[in-house]
């Protein structure tokens, strides 16, 4: 058995707990996702596999205001209020959080604090 990857074990984190998360109409999924340059969060409702809202660093319309801070923790933060006030704006106030298999640190963090200052509730 040869050793696993950094990806290997991110994606194993993921489906363990993908098993208890699960978006509704009434709670969707507040879905992040991140790469060395960019970060993504998505608003899924699962009973119908839908997605609701998006923003990411790479969007045109954020692209202006985070530059080529789309790496770190400054753009995660500019995504997280962007993606909150989508929400409100949708009329989804509660969220289910899911970090997809990533450490709640760092931009995983700054994107979760940033949307819940904008008024997510999770």
């Amino acid at each position: 058995m040869g050793a696993v990857s950094r990806t290997e074990k991110r994606l194993r984190r993921r489906s363990r707990v993908r098993r208890k998360i699960k978006g509704n109409p009434e709670r969707p999924r507040l879905c992040v996702f991140r790469s060395a340059k960019n970060i993504y969060a998505q608003i899924i409702d699962d009973s119908v596999g839908r997605t609701l809202a998006e923003a990411s660093s790479s969007s045109k319309d954020l692209r202006s205001k985070i530059g080529k801070d789309g790496g770190n923790r400054k753009g995660a933060a500019v995504v997280g209020s962007a993606i909150g006030e989508l929400a409100l704006s949708k009329g989804v106030k509660k969220v289910v959080f899911d970090r997809n298999g990533f450490l709640y640190h760092g931009r995983v963090k700054a994107l979760s604090d940033a949307a819940r200052v904008s008024g997510l509730e999770f």
